[in-house]
C-alpha cells in the first residue's frame, strides 16, 4: 500500500472507530462486536506504525500516549468554575424561585431540571474542534491540567463532530463511574489486595488524578457534559437556552445526561425532581438529587452570581441514609499479601435495606486521624449506597471508657513480625507461611477467574491448611484420595471430584494461572496482555521492568511488582513445583492467536436471563467475552443464543418465538470447559422444548 492509499484508509478507519465509540460509550448501543472493533483498531495501529507521517493528535490510537508525570501543572480557568448553593427541601426551592422571579420581574420562570451526578467536575477546552486542554475545577480559579488522563476516557471525543466548530469553546461536565464499573473495579482491587474505593465518586476522583495515564485508561470512567464556560465563536453565537445548549453538545458528539427536563414554574420543577428521585434505584450511576437552572441564558446573565455561586441555579440534594450504632470492637483481617486491615465490629443495625454489623476502617492512619475508639458511638452510612462506612464519631456520647486503637506489633494469626514500608500506610505480615495468607492465596488461586477449581471452598481450604496438607498452591496438585477422604465431611465421591477438577485446572490458559498467583496490581486483563506478549510464564519471569513496560497497559508500578515477584526464591520454587505437577505454563498456540478454547464464541451475540446459580451475571459475561462473544441486554433477530437461568421471563419467551437457541446453565458450563467436546463445536441451532427447562415463567 502506498502512502496516499494508506492515508485514505487511515481516515476511513478513524471515522469508523469514532462512530463506534459514539455508539458504545455515548449512546450505549453498540452496533459491532468487541472483536470486530478490535480488528479495526489493530489495523489502524498497524497502518500508523508503517506510515507515521499520518498520525494526528485526534487519532483514536493516541488516547493513551502519555508517560507518567511527576506532578500536575496548574491551569487558570478563563471563566471561574463556581460551585452551586444547596437546598434540601421544597420550601427552600420555592424561596429560590421567589428570588429568581423577583430578580427578573416575572410571574413564572422556565427552568431546566437535570439529575445531579455524583462525580468530579471537569473543564474541556476545544480549539477549532480539537481537544487541547482538560482541567479539574480545583478552587474554582485554578485547577490541575489532566489532559493526558481525560484523553483516555472514550466517551469524550478528541474532535467535535461538526464541520463548523467555534474557534475556542470550553465545555464543562462531570466525570463519573457507573455503579457496575465501580463494582468490577473494587472486585479487581480486592483480588489484588488493594484498598477498595469507598464509593464511585472517590474512585472517579482518584482515577482522574493518576500521574500515570495508563492507570486512568484501565478505570471505567464516563463523562456527561452540561455547560459551557469560555466561548470564542467568532460570528457564531452560543445557544440562547440551556435546553438548546444540551442539544448542541449532544450533536457535537458529547455525552449528555438523559434525565433532564424543561419545567414551567417551580411546582413543575418539584414534580420533575420527584420523577428523577423515583428512578434512582434503576440507574447505573450515582445521583444525589437534581440541579435546577433558569433556562434562558440571557436571564442567567441578568441574575449574575455571588462570589461563590450563580444566582440562576441551585442544587437540590438528598442526604444519604445514616444510622448511629456502637463500635464494639476492632478486628484484624489478614489478606493474601499479608496486609492487615482493621474492621469495625458494630452492634447490628438495619440501614438502607440490610443489617450492618461490620464496616471497613481502612488503616491505622485513618483511625488515628479521625480519633475512632473502641466503644465509640459512630454514624454509619452506606457510602455510595453500597459499602458500609464509618463517617462520623459522636463524641458527645463518650463516657471516658472508650479505648484508643493501635495496630498489633505481630500478626494476629501467626504471631510473626509486621512491617510498614516507607511511603505506605499498609501494615503487612512478613511471614509468607502465615496460615491466613496461605488460605487467602489458595482461595484466590482456585477462584473461577483463575484456575476455576470447583469444590475448593473456604471450609475445605481451612482444613487443608490447618492440618498441614497444603502450604502453597502447588501442594494442591499433590493431594491424594486417602488424604482428602480423611477430612471432615469429605466423602470418596467428593474427594475424587476435587482431584478430577485439579487435573482439569492444569490445562487452563497460563494467563489465568498468572492471575491466580496473586501478584500485586496484576488483574485479569494485565495477565492476558503479559502472556500474549511473552508467550510463557518462564519467559515472563526473566523479563526486566523495562521490557515489561513495553506491554500494553503495563506501567512502572505493575512492572516493578511483577519483576519483584519473580525475583523471590519462594515464588520461583512454587513455579518449579507447578511445572513438575504438569500445570500449563506456556501458550500452546502462537502468541497473537490465543488459546483455541478462547475462540469458541467468536462473533456470537448472547443474552442472559433468569437467575444463575453457578455464576454471577458478570462472571458469565466475562466467560463469553473471553471467548470472543458479546453480551447484550435484549433479545432480537441478531441474538445467537440465550443463556437461561431459573425463573427466566419474557426474554426466554421472545427467544423461543424467534427460534433462537436457548442454553441452560449446565450446558453453558460444559461449553466453557476446555475438556468438553461442546467447547469445540457449535451450540445446536434449535432451542430445546420449553418442557425441558423446568421452572421458567413468563
Amino acid at each position: 500500500m502506498d502512502a496516499d492509499a494508506a492515508q485514505s484508509r487511515i481516515e476511513e478507519l478513524r471515522s469508523q472507530i469514532r462512530l463506534h465509540d459514539q455508539a458504545y460509550y455515548v449512546e450505549d448501543h453498540p452496533v459491532i462486536s468487541d472483536r470486530e472493533y478490535d480488528r479495526l483498531y489493530a489495523e489502524l495501529k498497524e497502518l500508523e506504525a508503517e506510515f507515521p507521517q499520518w498520525i494526528t493528535p485526534d487519532s483514536p490510537t493516541q488516547r493513551v500516549g502519555g508517560r507518567p508525570i511527576d506532578e500536575f501543572e496548574p491551569w487558570t480557568h478563563r471563566v471561574p468554575m463556581q460551585s452551586l448553593d444547596n437546598t434540601y427541601n421544597a420550601g427552600e426551592l420555592r424561596a429560590f424561585d421567589t428570588r429568581v422571579r423577583r430578580g427578573l420581574a416575572l410571574e413564572s420562570v422556565e427552568y431546566v431540571v437535570e439529575a445531579k451526578i455524583d462525580g468530579v467536575a471537569i473543564s474541556l477546552t476545544y480549539e477549532n474542534g480539537m481537544l487541547v486542554m482538560a482541567a479539574t475545577r480545583g478552587d474554582g480559579q485554578v485547577g490541575d491540567q489532566v489532559t493526558a488522563n481525560v484523553r483516555t476516557i472514550r466517551s469524550i471525543p478528541l474532535r467535535l463532530a461538526t464541520e463548523a466548530p467555534p474557534q475556542r469553546v470550553e465545555i464543562r461536565g462531570e466525570v463519573f463511574m457507573t455503579r457496575s464499573g465501580f463494582t468490577r473495579l473494587n472486585a479487581e482491587r480486592v483480588r489484588s489486595e488493594l484498598e477498595p474505593f469507598a464509593n464511585p465518586r472517590n474512585a472517579a476522583a482518584g482515577s482522574l488524578k493518576q500521574l500515570d495515564p495508563g492507570v486512568t485508561a484501565r478505570r471505567p470512567l464516563r463523562m456527561w457534559a452540561y455547560a459551557i464556560g469560555d466561548w470564542n465563536g467568532g460570528a457564531q453565537s452560543p445557544p440562547m437556552t440551556q435546553s438548546e445548549l444540551l442539544t448542541l453538545l449532544s450533536a457535537w458528539g458529547l455525552p449528555v445526561q438523559p434525565h433532564h427536563f424543561v419545567a414551567q414554574g417551580i411546582e413543575e420543577v418539584l414534580r420533575r425532581i420527584d420523577l428523577i428521585l423515583a428512578d434512582r434505584p434503576t440507574l447505573d450511576y450515582e445521583t444525589d438529587g437534581a440541579v435546577i437552572k433558569v433556562n434562558d441564558r440571557a436571564a442567567q446573565q441578568q441574575l449574575g452570581s455571588t462570589s461563590k455561586a450563580p444566582r440562576w441555579a441551585i442544587a437540590f440534594k438528598m442526604e444519604a441514609e445514616r444510622a448511629e450504632t456502637q463500635l464494639e470492637a476492632i478486628s484484624i483481617q489478614v489478606g493474601r499479601t499479608g496486609t492487615l486491615t482493621p474492621v469495625a465490629e458494630l452492634k447490628p443495625i438495619f440501614l438502607a435495606g440490610s443489617t450492618i454489623s461490620r464496616a471497613t476502617l481502612h488503616n491505622e492512619e485513618e483511625i488515628r486521624r479521625r480519633d475512632i475508639r473502641i466503644g465509640d458511638w459512630v454514624v454509619i452510612e452506606k457510602a455510595g449506597e453500597i459499602i458500609p462506612a464509618v463517617v462520623e464519631v459522636n463524641r458527645k456520647r463518650r463516657t471516658g471508657r472508650e479505648l484508643p486503637f493501635s495496630m498489633p506489633k505481630t500478626c494476629p494469626v501467626c504471631r510473626g513480625p509486621v512491617t510498614r514500608l516507607a511511603g505506605e500506610v499498609a501494615v503487612r505480615c512478613e511471614n509468607m507461611d502465615c496460615p491466613a495468607q496461605i488460605k487467602r492465596r489458595l482461595l484466590h488461586f482456585g477462584q473461577r477467574a483463575a484456575l476455576d477449581i470447583e469444590g475448593l471452598g473456604e471450609k475445605l481450604v481451612d482444613q487443608l491448611v490447618d492440618q498441614g496438607l497444603v502450604h502453597s498452591p502447588a501442594d494442591l496438585f499433590q493431594l491424594t484420595l486417602p488424604q482428602l477422604v480423611a477430612l471432615d465431611r469429605m466423602g470418596e465421591k467428593s474427594a475424587q471430584n476435587l482431584i478430577d477438577n485439579l487435573d482439569r485446572a492444569k490445562e487452563r490458559p497460563p494467563s489465568r494461572l498468572l492471575f491466580g498467583l496473586g501478584i500485586m496490581h496484576v488483574g485479569q486483563t494485565a495477565a492476558r496482555n503479559l502472556l500474549a506478549a511473552f508467550g510463557s510464564i518462564d519467559a515472563l519471569a526473566e523479563a526486566s521492568p523495562q521490557q515489561l513496560q513495553e506491554v500494553e497497559d503495563i506501567g512502572p508500578v505493575m512492572a516493578d511488582s511483577v519483576a519483584q515477584f519473580f525475583r523471590s526464591d519462594h515464588n520461583r520454587a512454587t513455579l518449579e513445583q507447578l511445572c513438575r505437577a504438569g500445570v500449563r505454563l506456556q501458550n500452546t498456540v502462537p502468541k497473537t492467536a490465543g488459546p483455541p478454547e478462547l475462540h469458541t464464541m467468536e462473533g456470537q451475540t448472547w443474552v442472559l436471563t433468569g437467575t444463575l446459580t453457578e455464576f454471577t451475571r458478570e462472571q458469565a459475561k466475562a466467560e463469553i467475552e473471553l471467548r470472543g462473544g458479546k453480551v447484550t441486554g435484549s433479545v432480537s433477530n441478531k441474538t445467537d443464543y440465550v443463556l437461561a437461568g431459573e425463573n427466566a421471563g419474557s426474554k426466554l419467551d421472545k427467544a423461543q418465538t424467534l427460534g433462537i437457541a436457548v442454553v441452560s446453565e449446565r450446558e453453558f458450563m460444559e461449553r466453557i470447559s476446555p475438556a468438553s467436546p461442546a467447547s469445540k463445536s457449535p451450540v445446536p441451532s434449535s432451542p430445546p422444548p420449553k418442557d425441558l427447562l423446568p421452572g421458567f415463567e413468563a
